[in-house]
């Protein structure tokens, strides 16, 4: 949450000349409701069951940007159907500026009424080790999503060879 997934996800969608899909839009989409709903409503295992299928049938439906919601990638088949359908890119980025990201919208079921810095800091130490295994890891800065888009161009220049689909 707050590492910028959306935002430079469409920058690089926009430099890839790709469709860009937020996971989280579909997936409201799919349940005619908020993220936040489903959680109140049917519970965390209810959404990431959802979540589960959404992104199966995204990534099936050829080459885009897809940006996940942070819990996505801890699905071990979710990470298995990235691994094999495209390239996964981590946004790291440092607590600080995660907490003061994430203060300006709301609509985050899990750090809803809770204190966001203990929280994702809580995030940051289980769900790293998992992340650190996509193919690209980009630090998201504050200079903004062009830059960050420009940096994960220039890895995506190292694991695809000219020819090489993905």
């Amino acid at each position: 949450m707050g590492a910028g997934k959306t935002s430079v996800g469409r920058k690089l969608a926009e430099i890839l000349n790709f469709p860009f899909t937020d996971a989280d839009e579909e997936i409201c989409k799919v349940a005619g409701c908020s993220i936040e709903d489903i959680f109140d409503k049917y519970g965390e295992d209810a959404f990431r069951d959802v979540e589960e299928r959404v992104i199966s049938r995204l990534l099936q439906e050829g080459p885009r940007v897809l940006a996940t919601g942070g819990g996505a990638f801890m699905n071990p088949r979710i990470q298995a159907l990235i691994s094999s359908n495209g390239i996964s890119v981590w946004l790291r980025a440092d607590l600080d500026v995660l907490v003061r990201r994430t203060r300006r919208r709301g609509g985050r079921p899990l750090l809803k009424n809770k204190n966001h810095k203990a929280i994702l800091g809580k995030l940051i130490l289980e769900r790293g080790p998992v992340y650190a295994e996509s193919d690209i890891v980009i630090d998201s800065t504050d200079e903004g999503p062009n830059a960050t888009a420009k940096l994960v161009m220039n890895a995506l220049k190292d694991k695809i060879q000219p020819g090489q689909e993905s």
